[in-house]
Parts: C-alpha cells; structure tokens; sequence
C-alpha cells in the first residue's frame, strides 16, 4: 500500500521532512507502525507515538486507505 505520511516534531527530523511517501505491505496502522521501525528504527525510542487517520486517533487495528491523511504525533512536553 502506498501513503503520504505528515511527521511533526522529532519524527519530522527522523523521516527527513515534513511529507514523506511511504509503500508500505498491509493496510493497518499497526502494518504502518511495524514497517515504520523497520525502515526508520529511531522511531522506537519515542515512549509514545500517536498515529491520526483523517484527524483522529487511531489504533493498531484501524484500516487505511490510500487517500486518508495520516500524521505521526510524538510525545509533547512542557509546562
């Protein structure tokens, strides 16, 4: 399957860019997450890694689509 992943933050500097195209084999966030670590293993330092479908949240288990919009929400510090 093929993507366009947006990355913010420190996975921005991990994927080197802002938007990056990603093929990927399967069709579920945790297919992305898994091929993600192959591809870019810094990205499992990160504690916690959110992954928003279309400008919400989504679990290992939810399915993609080519034209949905995905985008890596590391963690957030400060005060």
């Amino acid at each position: 399957m093929k993507c366009t992943i947006k990355a913010f933050g420190i996975t921005k500097d991990i994927l080197g860019g802002r938007e990056v195209n990603f093929e990927m084999d399967g069709n579920k966030v945790g297919d992305l997450r898994n091929a993600l670590h192959g591809r870019f293993p810094e990205i499992k330092s990160l504690n916690s890694l959110f992954i928003a479908v279309n400008n919400n949240y989504a679990d290992d288990s939810h399915l993609l689509n080519e034209t949905d919009e995905i985008a890596l929400i590391p963690p957030v510090s400060g005060g």
